[in-house]
């Protein structure tokens, strides 16, 4: 999550008018052979993918001197087109909107009502996502200008319809009628049960007096939101740092530079929270009075941030309550796997115990560090500003000594596994001008050996000015059935025809038809936003560090997600599932970075220039030391959203204080306020656990399903049948259970999430392997 377009960030739109259903595909039954005694060789489209983003005089231009618009659009020309398309998209929704109102007079209109609704979904999203690849994106202020204006448009009239009487009066008609019901798949009735939901959590059948509450909350909480995160970002007052406590820093450039500057000014230094010289002295200062100041001064907080957090959360507790819910949490986890905040405790406390252990014999380590660094007594007690300095962060290294490993060998190496895993590969395609946003961006058709191409991914891989941080996937495009569209039921008129136009021809360049599969779909299209340095010409080519390999792993087992699934309703399609199910596919993929079978995949003649020889590995000793903290989060986060927060004494930090000093390792430091800088308690409230959760499923389905065979076919058939087919449209517990063989797991009850919770967390990524 979770209905995200950009995972990574959660989406901010309530009305998750964006699934699809999942349609059954005929598959022929076959015998695989064994992939640990055969690798297939890399094809010429592997070698050329190493091509395309290895070389530098590729990365210019267009491959063809057709024009089109962007993502192949024929419009979409110049940034007036998206306010023009936005426009025409509106008018199109209050048609269909209109249509469904209208369900009632006709039995025939009320069995169409949940694919209208998905429908109305896809109509909006499909240009509200585009427009949001487009903010973080366009390099053009005008593009950017104009995708700032369509977000904002679309959104506002999706937050009109979360509240729309007519449409929830239809649906609840459909959802009360059994013979109605009946005629529902699974995947539309799971379709249905979100927007009923979503209905509900917007007050919708309430008075108008507490819908006008709500509304009044909703806003609140917006703003808060932002504030809150605007004041994570701020930095706060400086640490003052004695020249004498910079003697004998580890780090012999940024230290060497600070001690010269400390002894020409006789002062001070003045060391603010976040920079580069706070990050150095914490990670290199051995006088401890050094580091406990700069600790205290980058996790203390201004009162008035504190009091944005409590007000937030004490905003989100009402809204809660408005719409007969206990708690946020009770609301936020409801179509959740874990379905309650007592299944949540119940899957943290299994995790702590377990966890817990390891953690404190990792402290104890430390522990001895510090009396050999201090020359004290035996274990003296490790303190927060105590952990960089003796557990200093080593960049991670692959379980095998590997050539260069370049952002083209990488990518040859993720499309020779799939190819072994699904019949699925990478093939590198042209683009026409004005189809992509940038010269930097490359384009690949994703292509199953029985069907033939099943959807796209466009690569904008490097960094540049303007371009959003970090490495997310944006789904642009959701998969979804529209040869059963019925759109003549629409009613457009011959003058309305003229409006909506530009709409339908959007809509147009969407469907295909896939061999051997009935039925017409919208195919997946993504994007994969990185930050990798760019090959030059003086330069080349990208040679990827470690853990950049890892996050194109995570990204593309995001991408892979959302093209397996051949769904009939986009709001079930792909990665539009649970917030707590999403990230699974893509952290078992970072799971088969630690084969040396899967990793000989990147040497195109079959990993004959790979050493076998064991890597220089080694277990960080604060890893489980983290974990635990990260549980410990996780747990603050099910706090602040519990009705405790109505209390009338009710105080973040001291609740803060008091789990750590009843259930950390190590003690709260006064003077700080570590949740004024939690900024995932703004997009992940009440699902922070989210991540460890799926971090211990992948483990389980890693060392149970593929470690010992990672490459074999029959295997990766099962799991893209069981887990990647089905999107958001089956409940995950049920495609947890089945690809583990583990039926106790299907009911998800209060058990199951406490196996979960004492299955290994430590993720084994990057190490060798062990049984």
């Amino acid at each position: 999550m979770l209905a995200r377009n950009a995972l990574g960030r959660p989406a901010s739109r309530v009305f998750r008018f964006q699934g699809c259903l999942f349609a059954t595909e005929k598959r022929t039954r076959r015998t695989y052979a064994s992939a640990s005694s055969l690798i297939i060789p890399a094809s010429v489209e592997d070698k050329e993918l190493a091509t395309i983003f290895d070389r530098p005089k590729s990365m210019f231009g267009s491959s063809s001197f057709t024009t089109t618009g962007l993502f192949g659009h024929p419009s979409l020309t110049h940034p007036g087109a998206l306010v023009a398309l936005t426009d025409a998209t509106l008018i199109r929704a209050q048609l269909l909107t209109d249509r469904i109102v209208r369900a009632r007079e006709s039995r025939s209109e009320l069995l169409l009502v949940v694919k209208n609704l998905d429908r109305l979904s896809d109509l909006l999203c499909g240009v509200i996502d585009l427009a949001e690849l487009v903010q973080n994106a366009h390099p053009e202020r005008l593009w950017v200008e104009a995708a700032n204006f369509a977000h904002e448009k679309l959104c506002n009239f999706m937050n009109v319809l979360n509240t729309h009487i007519g449409l929830y009066a239809v649906l609840k008609a459909v959802l009360t009628d059994p013979s109605i019901v009946e005629t529902l798949t699974p995947e539309a009735h799971a379709t249905a049960l979100i927007f009923w939901r979503d209905f509900e959590n917007s007050a919708i059948d309430l008075p108008p007096d507490k819908r006008d509450k709500f509304v009044s909350l909703s806003s609140d909480l917006l703003v808060l939101g932002r504030k809150f995160l605007q004041g994570v970002s701020t930095p706060g007052p400086p640490a003052s740092v004695k020249p004498s406590e910079l003697a004998g820093l580890k780090d012999q450039g940024m230290g060497v530079r600070l001690q010269l500057q400390a002894r020409f000014t006789q002062r001070d230094l003045l060391v603010y929270p976040g920079s580069l010289q706070a990050q150095m002295i914490m990670r290199s200062a051995p006088a401890e009075e050094a580091r406990r100041r700069v600790y205290i001064a980058s996790n203390s907080s201004s009162p008035e941030q504190i009091n944005v957090l409590d007000t937030l959360l004490r905003k989100r507790a009402e809204l809660a309550q408005l719409v007969g819910k206990s708690s946020f949490a009770q609301m936020a986890l409801n179509d959740k796997m874990a379905k309650s905040p007592g299944n949540v405790v119940h899957f943290l406390d299994a995790l702590l115990d377990h966890t817990r252990p390891a953690a404190r014999s990792a402290l104890r380590a430390l522990s001895i560090r510090k009396q050999t660094h201090l020359n004290t007594e035996p274990f003296p007690l490790i303190q927060a500003w105590d952990r960089d300095f003796y557990c200093p962060p080593e960049p991670p290294a692959p379980p095998i000594a590997l050539p260069q490993l370049t952002l083209g060998t990488v990518f040859m190496g993720l499309s020779r596994l799939f190819r072994h895993l699904y019949g699925i590969s990478l093939r590198p395609v042209g683009v026409t001008s004005g189809e992509v946003w940038h010269p930097d961006v490359k384009k690949l058709e994703v292509v199953d050996e029985e069907k033939g191409v099943i959807g796209w991914i466009y690569a904008d891989l490097f960094a540049r000015r303007g371009k959003a941080i970090g490495a997310a996937h944006y789904t642009v495009r959701c998969s979804r059935r529209t040869d059963d569209d019925n759109e003549a039921g629409d009613h457009i008129d011959s003058e309305t025809e003229q409006h909506v136009k530009l709409s339908r021809e959007f809509e147009a360049v969407k469907r295909h038809r896939l061999p051997g599969q009935e039925g017409v779909y919208q195919l997946p299209l993504v994007v994969l936003l990185c930050e990798f340095s760019r090959p030059t010409a003086v330069k080349p080519p990208t040679e990827l560090q470690w853990h950049e390999v890892m996050t194109l792993f995570h990204e593309m087992g995001h991408a892979m997600h959302s093209m397996v699934g051949r769904t009939e309703y986009q709001n079930v399609s792909g990665t539009r599932c649970a917030t707590d199910f999403v990230e699974l596919p893509s952290i078992l993929m970072e799971h088969f970075l630690s084969s040396p079978t899967v990793l000989s995949l990147f040497d195109a003649e079959g990993g004959s220039s790979i050493s076998r020889q064991s890597g220089n590995h080694h277990e960080d000793p604060c890893h489980s030391i983290d974990t635990y903290s990260q549980i410990l989060l996780s747990a603050i986060d099910q706090v602040y959203h519990s009705p405790t927060v109505l209390d009338a004494g009710f105080d973040s930090t001291a609740e803060l204080a008091r789990l750590h000093n009843t259930r950390g390792l190590i003690p709260h430091v006064p003077g700080t306020a570590i949740q004024a800088h939690f900024g995932h308690l703004v997009g992940y409230a009440a699902t922070y656990y989210s991540y460890l959760f799926d971090r211990a499923i992948a483990s389980r389905v890693w060392r149970n399903v593929f470690s010992e065979n990672p490459l074999d076919r029959e295997t990766g058939e099962k799991y893209k049948r069981e887990i990647l087919s089905y999107g958001g449209g089956k409940d995950p517990w049920k495609m947890v259970s089945s690809v583990l063989s583990a039926p106790e797991l299907e009911s998800g009850d209060a058990e199951a999430m406490r196996e979960v919770g004492r299955w290994r967390i430590e993720d084994e990524v990057g190490l060798p392997d062990r049984h």
